[in-house]
């Protein structure tokens, strides 16, 4: 108990010590447009034993599965969600309260999912809460709560700036805090919330736009964050939460091949990663492409980590043992 109190108030702290991390220019692997996506807005991705699976949050009642066979990419149906009613707790603040009288009560706004084995986890950025979806559909929510304690430290100040990313490391989950400050809960079982802010990254670029967070993913030890405003995906220590490299994907999502007809703001929302590389979907909110209007499907794409990562073994050495 101690070590956590000792470890949360570090993290606390390290905001204000601005990562020197090296930011990669992303390499594009392979881009994919998603068939049947248009007006779906995939928000989450997640690698369930070896499959790519998907959420949107326009569709509540089913799962997604990505097949990449070729140079299309089939979005398909993976499994209908039975059992899942409103539940009871904190919706995402008084303007989503107003929202929600115009709204479906069964719209869950999914925009996170994680896998353990054959079980997946779901985060419903209305309602702030994980619900555990069974290989056989049935669902049911997990009793985790952290909206309250949130807005006490000053998070989820925005309507639909609430969550918009989930990982399940271990034993522990991560949601991700959009914006306006974006923010990392962490959830363990018969434990209190942790919430943490953010280490900055000095090499990331947010251009003016709000500095946001809206996907995570786990992989080799390590929680990668997508940075949606600032085209970029970071790998972090899971210890310290700063970042240990970045790659800045800009220069391909505005690729004349791929850039949306509205580039107001960055479109990535999902993230998922493994030892093939970086997948990130961008969630075009049913926006044409520029280059076909009649085109609004969404663009997932396929990026390389840095070569090697000889530059993070040397930056594990100087950070020395996990606190």
């Amino acid at each position: 108990m101690l070590r956590n109190l000792l470890l949360a108030g570090l993290l606390t702290l390290l905001p204000s010590f601005v990562s020197a991390a090296s930011v990669y220019p992303a390499q594009l692997l392979a881009s994919y447009w998603l068939n049947d996506s248009a007006g779906l807005d995939i928000s989450g991705l997640s690698f369930c034993s070896g499959e790519l699976l998907a959420v949107s949050d326009k569709n509540s009642a089913e799962i997604y599965a990505l097949d990449l066979a070729g140079q299309g990419a089939a979005l398909a149906s993976r499994t209908r969600l039975q059992g899942l009613d409103v539940p009871d707790g904190e919706a995402a603040g008084l303007m989503a309260a107003l929202l929600d009288l115009v709204r479906d009560g069964q719209a869950m706004d999914f925009e996170g999912i994680s896998c353990d084995g054959d079980t997946a986890y779901l985060l419903s950025e209305r309602y702030n809460r994980l619900a555990r979806l069974e290989a056989n559909g049935s669902v049911a929510w997990l009793p985790y709560r952290w909206a309250a304690e949130a807005r006490e430290r000053g998070y989820l100040q925005k309507a639909n700036a609430a969550g918009e990313g989930l990982v399940k490391a271990g034993d522990d989950f991560w949601v991700a805090m959009e914006r306006e400050p974006r923010g990392l809960v962490r959830l363990r079982a018969d434990t209190a919330p942790a919430i943490f802010s953010i280490p900055p990254v000095a090499g990331l670029d947010f251009r003016n736009r709000s500095e946001d967070l809206t996907g995570l993913a786990y992989h080799d030890g390590a929680l990668f964050t997508l940075e949606r405003n600032a085209f970029a995906v970071c790998r972090r220590s899971l210890e310290t939460l700063r970042a240990q490299w970045c790659i800045d994907y800009r220069a391909i999502e505005e690729a004349p091949q791929f850039v949306y007809r509205e580039t107001r703001y960055g479109k990535g929302e999902g993230l998922a990663v493994d030892a093939s590389g970086i997948y990130v979907v961008l969630d075009n909110n049913n926006v044409a492409r520029a280059a076909d209007p009649n085109d609004r499907r969404a663009l997932l794409l396929h990026l390389a980590s840095p070569p090697g990562n000889a530059e993070l073994q040397l930056r594990k050495r100087a950070e020395g043992p996990p606190l």
